[in-house]
């Protein structure tokens, strides 16, 4: 927001814009036990390697897993 605060970004498009301009402090990835094919890649090649830190992760019913990793700088 015009605050400078956090903002959320979802969708590959935009993400993927966002991470090769290295603006993303945060990533917050849902997990599903499930495979499916085809698709917009979440994570498009980049110039370099995406350095992160584990700093949560939770188990939800059903097998859903959330992880958040901050980006290390």
């Amino acid at each position: 927001g015009e605050d400078g605060g956090p903002m959320d970004i979802v969708g590959a498009t935009l993400a993927g814009a966002a991470m090769r301009a290295g603006l993303i402090d945060e990533y917050a990835l849902v997990t599903y036990p499930v495979l499916v094919g085809g698709g917009t890649p979440f994570f498009t090649a980049l110039d370099s390697w995406v350095n992160l830190n584990l700093v949560e992760t939770r188990t939800f019913p059903g097998g859903v897993v959330l992880t958040r990793y901050q980006t290390r700088r």
